[in-house]
């Protein structure tokens, strides 16, 4: 019997950070009435499914991550009745609707946290972490915050400290406490009764930490604990603070919950994990596949851009899956540089190409379709916590979550020529934007969008099996998909001059795409010419 692919594993995912995708009232923020006249843009680019960053009612203090009401819409961003028509006409277009969900903490602003915090005595005191001093005074124990100092503040209504992993406005959901699950769950079930198709879970792994509060030891290596520096936090090896075995547990409750609504194919969860040890990152696909559908994968986010690197990563994460697990790749989300920052612009073709071909479900982000550049940010445009608290380690998100650019008018298109957007656009949306990018068959859009519709025709390409080429040169990257009986050859040139990709024995090609161009005649017999930072797809039959 053939094998049975959910939509999810077929299909391609697209970040919308909300903020910065289309204002639809001109006050310069993007928001959902913005999102729904580009939903058209969205179905002819191909795409299958829409993730939107937090648009919860918030104080805005982390951008949407500081909720004070799960079962809302900011009014920045419209209200539910906006979010219902947004997810009816995602629907109408055959687009899958995704929201974060923010587990881990609340705003300080949230009723919650208020009735927690206004005595001891409170019912909801225990849906937070509280703990007393030390007898000096000093913080309970020696936890960081990744934005910052302590991890600990101090209330001194009630004299305890309570915890935060992130902000100080942001406190910990104490999740060891029923109660705070069970109206976590209800959030769930109430956005998933108005038709949402799923959830990107947001720093999944934090949510439990060692009850007993232990020290975290000293990171004597000096290695970064995330995959960049990140100061003092860094200094600490965060083994009590994070990742306790108890959120498997919580995480195969929620997937009962998805699994509860339709059949365990038509919703689906996501896990934020930012974990180095590859086998601790594939525990949260669950003993049994029963936890998330797709822990994401931030390997291509974090690599050397060399092909030895890259082949790395997708030979280790291939042969560490759980036996049935599905495969992810995402080469930016809101809190990374943009892919063509990292690594250029002609490098930028090649990502695409490797995230829409390699094996496994890929996400986009908003604007990496167009080649959009990280924003310069002036001091006094600065907005990201991050970047104002931690100055000098270049951790500043501000850059990639800049508006989108839609065509050369003023502001890109984003909002209305007398509005200011919430951040500065950069000056290069006169050339890179979707309006003239369409008009232009050599754009990355146009290429992205041919690449979209080959993965679409072609099941080799959505779920067929990955096979490495290993006889190319050690500056390429090939690989081979397969499903049933067709065969399809994607080759990548890393280096800065020619390379010539030797054909598996008995192969002939025919060239589908490049990164380049597309030449009318098919590539020499039996070898693969590729110009400097060239891909290639093309299609492998035998030999006559």
């Amino acid at each position: 019997m053939e094998q049975q692919f959910a939509w999810w594993q077929q299909g391609i995912f697209y970040q919308i950070y909300p903020r910065s995708y289309m204002d639809g009232n001109g006050d310069g923020i993007g928001d959902l009435a913005g999102i729904r006249t580009k939903l058209d843009y969205l179905a002819w680019l191909g795409v299958d499914a829409i993730w939107l960053s937090p648009i919860y009612p918030s104080p805005m203090v982390d951008f949407g991550y500081d909720i004070t009401d799960h079962r809302n819409v900011d009014p920045l961003f419209g209200t539910l009745e906006t979010s219902d028509a947004l997810i009816a006409e995602a629907h109408q277009r055959g687009l899958k609707l995704l929201m974060d969900f923010v587990p881990n903490h609340t705003s300080d602003q949230h009723p919650w946290f208020q009735e927690s915090r206004s005595t001891r005595l409170n019912p909801k005191r225990d849906w937070y972490v509280w703990a007393d001093a030390q007898p000096d005074g000093a913080a309970p124990n020696n936890w960081l915050s990744i934005m910052g100092g302590s991890a600990w503040e101090w209330d001194a209504g009630t004299s305890q400290y309570y915890l935060h992993t992130f902000l100080k406005q942001q406190p910990d959901l104490n999740w060891r406490n029923p109660a705070v699950k069970e109206a976590m769950f209800a959030v769930v079930r109430f956005w998933l009764d108005r038709g949402i198709d799923g959830f990107r879970v947001d720093a999944a792994h934090f949510i439990l930490k060692d009850p007993d509060l232990r020290n975290n030891p000293p990171n004597l290596s000096a290695q970064p604990v995330l995959h960049k520096s990140m100061g003092e936090y860094d200094t600490l090896i965060h083994l009590y603070d994070t990742g306790h075995p108890d959120v498997h547990a919580v995480y195969r409750e929620l997937r009962t919950v998805l699994d509860s609504y339709g059949n365990d194919q038509s919703r689906i969860i996501i896990g934020e994990i930012h974990l180095k040890n590859r086998k601790e990152w594939t525990t949260f696909y669950g003993t049994h596949l029963d936890e998330f559908h797709l822990p994401f994968n931030f390997g291509l986010v974090t690599v050397a851009w060399n092909a030895q690197a890259i082949r790395t990563q997708v030979e280790e994460l291939e042969e560490q899956l759980p036996p049935g697990a599905w495969p992810n790749y995402v080469l930016g989300n809101h809190d990374e540089p943009r892919i063509s920052s990292r690594v250029g612009d002609v490098n930028a073709r090649l990502a695409m190409l490797l995230l829409l071909t390699l094996r496994g479900t890929p996400t986009m982000y908003y604007g990496d379709e167009i080649g959009m550049h990280d924003g310069t940010i002036p001091p006094e445009y600065i907005r990201d916590p991050l970047a104002q608290n931690l100055p000098g380690l270049a951790l500043g998100r501000d850059p990639s979550r800049t508006p989108m650019q839609w065509n050369n008018s003023p502001h890109a298109g984003f909002c209305p020529p007398e509005v200011a957007p919430w951040l500065p656009i950069p000056p290069d949306y006169l050339q890179i934007n979707v309006a003239d990018e369409q008009l232009e068959s050599t754009s990355l859009l146009s290429f992205t969008r041919r690449l979209i519709a080959l993965r679409r025709a072609i099941p080799a390409l959505s779920v067929g099996s990955y096979q490495h080429v290993a006889a190319v040169p050690e500056d390429c990257f090939a690989f081979i998909r397969h499903h049933h009986g067709r065969r399809y050859l994607i080759a990548l040139n890393f280096a800065d001059h020619a390379r010539t990709v030797q054909l598996p024995r008995s192969s002939a090609s025919t060239m589908l795409l490049s990164t380049l161009v597309e030449p009318a005649q098919p590539t020499s017999a039996g070898s693969l010419h590729l110009r400097e930072h060239e891909g290639q797809l093309v299609e492998l039959t035998a030999n006559s």
